[in-house]
């Protein structure tokens, strides 16, 4: 793991940016998103973005473009995101961290809003808010996706269904490794299962109604969201839910059932429910 030398001098306004990025992505994606993090009104005085695997020569060229802006992680084999952001979460610099996700853009205001509620509210450990998906043009808003805004609301929408947008939550590291930090027990529901573990602890949460973040979108979206092994990875993780004590069986009945039925639906079908939903 090859990290680049860093010095900074840390006040109470400061956080860290967590990204992680893979041979996948497009260059001009990743390009995009950090500028956006690079155009905030409040600026990060840390941006670490984990390279999980070997990086194509054209994405590697964008991050040497913003070499004087981030430090890189290099992970020598691709992990999965759950362990890329373990990594650099280890090696954010300050306690409130932004999560990012690296062909998604942040609203200029992005992190000034949830800034402002961390500093008005020392017993918060997360916040997200409102997320809009859009395609290819980012003046076309196909989607949105709205969560619960209160802590009581957060609590009780948590019990069927993930109550925070993950590519715009902001967090206080000390929180989310004592909730254990991101883990691989769920697939494809490794955030959700750590905002649970941060509630279990008694931590608060808020969302915001703004809208922080917009997420790129396309129909491979839909098709991860779907599928006979996605459908059961979700019941699975569900049944720890009800297990726990966290939620009921009439969360599991109303909630997670319904859900597993959308995820069985022939591609199409289902990708036109998520958009009518959102």
């Amino acid at each position: 793991m090859q990290i680049r030398s860093w010095t900074v001098t840390i006040t109470d306004m400061d956080y860290s940016v967590l990204m992680s990025v893979y041979s996948g992505e497009k260059p001009e994606y990743l390009r995009c998103s950090i500028q956006s993090i690079l155009d905030q009104t409040v600026p990060s005085n840390d941006i670490v973005i984990v390279c999980d695997g070997p990086l194509t020569d054209e994405l590697n060229e964008v991050l040497t473009s913003f070499a004087d802006k981030i430090r890189t992680i290099r992970l020598p084999d691709n992990g999965g995101l759950g362990n890329a952001l373990n990594k650099g979460l280890g090696e954010c610099l300050n306690d409130i961290v932004a999560r990012m996700d690296s062909d998604d853009i942040a609203l200029p205001d992005r992190m000034a809003k949830q800034l402002s509620i961390f500093t008005e509210d020392k017993d918060i450990a997360l916040v997200s808010g409102t997320v809009e998906e859009f395609s290819e043009d980012i003046s076309v808003i196909v989607g949105r996706r709205d969560v619960p805004l209160s802590y009581e609301e957060i609590k009780s929408f948590s019990r069927k269904r993930n109550p925070m947008n993950h590519p715009a939550v902001m967090f206080r590291k000390t929180a989310v490794i004592k909730a254990g930090s991101y883990n691989e027990d769920y697939p494809y529901f490794e955030d959700y299962s750590l905002w649970i573990r941060i509630l279990m602890n008694g931590e608060r949460a808020v969302n915001l109604k703004d809208t922080l973040v917009y997420m790129r979108v396309d129909e491979g979206t839909f098709t991860r969201r779907g599928g006979v092994r996605y459908a059961s990875d979700m019941l699975r993780f569900h049944r720890y839910l009800l297990r726990s004590g966290w939620s009921s069986v009439a969360d599991y009945i109303s909630g997670a059932l319904p859900h597993a039925v959308v995820c069985i639906l022939p591609n199409r079908l289902r990708a036109m429910i998520y958009k009518k939903l959102h």
